[in-house]
């Protein structure tokens, strides 16, 4: 869930103490995700997007495009860079709340820089546009506090309609793997937890991994109203079968033996905080107590899958707001994993 925007894309310790922290800390929350941040830096040049077509031939090995790909929301942009030897493996990458409709910020050098990452790597990157405040789940109806036109289904797209027309550029359906920052890294979960036969690793980077938690509801329907005004209730019913679906605490048993990536900072400020003005000032502070919510909810996730005897890689960094460079970082980190997964 990326609540913040791009300036501010922002341990349950022992019991106890830490109850009584976590509740104010779900208050902040709830407060501070009511609040937009500093709007993002500038998107980096890109190709011209093609047609709405079936799919033609593969760019060179290594080539970067964009892809407007059929859908039941209407064509979806997404942006491809193709594995470096031509392999069929893929990763997707999931944006956060703020998704923008023009790129995907895992695309842009000066955030995710997702391409320049994994430029060498014999794996195709792919990233869709779109889907704010969506948790890239399918919605039962369109959103009733914004006029949306159309109901996001983006589950169907990711498992379904997107592998499809990538399998005509030689990309494989079945040795995917798939990583998210915030909402992004619940729904990265999500989607590997369902389609096994498909994602063979996930990266969750300062995820909200216990949605169901005391609060977090409402925390999510203040973010979700101020990025684009989007009804949670349109997305799924309070503890309904489909919210509960949606929440990696709750589908965590369907986890089992798929290699993760679980990550959040500390919500302390580190070596990308170093705001220089008031609005920086502000950014910051909102970046910390979000970070810290997705702390408290990763720390639970830990935790619920010690219980269930399901491992996972983690990594707790000393410092760490909820900031676009920490989840490049992540990425990073996680990037031998990826790879070691999908046999590349």
């Amino acid at each position: 869930m990326r609540f913040g925007r791009t300036a501010a894309r922002v341990e349950s310790g022992r019991r106890g103490a830490t109850r009584g922290w976590s509740k104010r800390m779900l208050a902040a929350g709830a407060a501070a995700l009511a609040l937009p941040l500093a709007a993002g830096v500038a998107a980096p040049t890109l190709a011209t997007a093609a047609p709405v077509h079936g799919p033609v031939l593969r760019a060179p090995a290594g080539g970067y495009e964009e892809l407007m790909v059929p859908s039941s929301m209407g064509p979806i942009k997404v942006q491809v860079q193709w594995a470096s030897q031509g392999g069929s493996a893929a990763l997707y990458l999931l944006d956060g709340m703020r998704a923008r409709d023009d790129r995907n910020a895992w695309a842009n050098a000066d955030e995710g820089g997702a391409p320049q990452l994994f430029a060498n790597d014999n794996v195709t990157v792919v990233m869709p546009v779109g889907g704010q405040s969506s948790f890239y789940t399918d919605w039962y109806s369109p959103s009733n506090t914004n006029g949306q036109k159309y109901t996001y289904k983006w589950e169907t797209f990711l498992t379904k309609e997107l592998p499809q027309f990538l399998e005509g550029y030689g990309v494989s359906r079945t040795n995917n793997a798939i990583a998210g920052l915030s909402m992004g890294g619940s729904a990265a979960l999500m989607m590997a937890a369902y389609h096994r036969e498909q994602f063979k690793h996930a990266s969750s980077f300062s995820g909200y991994l216990n949605i169901s938690a005391p609060g977090m509801r409402e925390a999510i329907r203040i973010a979700m109203l101020d990025a684009g005004r989007f009804n949670v209730d349109s997305m799924a019913a309070p503890w309904s079968p489909q919210w509960l679906r949606m929440d990696p605490f709750v589908f965590a048993p369907q986890l089992k033996n798929l290699p993760m990536y679980i990550s959040a900072g500390s919500a302390l400020p580190g070596q990308y905080d170093r705001p220089a003005s008031a609005v920086g000032v502000f950014n910051t502070g909102n970046a910390m107590v979000l970070e810290a919510l997705s702390l408290v909810n990763t720390r639970a996730f830990q935790a619920r899958l010690g219980q269930l005897g399901i491992g996972a890689r983690y990594d707790f960094p000393a410092t760490g707001t909820h900031t676009w460079l920490y989840w490049r970082d992540q990425l990073a980190n996680a990037r031998p994993d990826i790879l070691r997964a999908l046999g590349v």
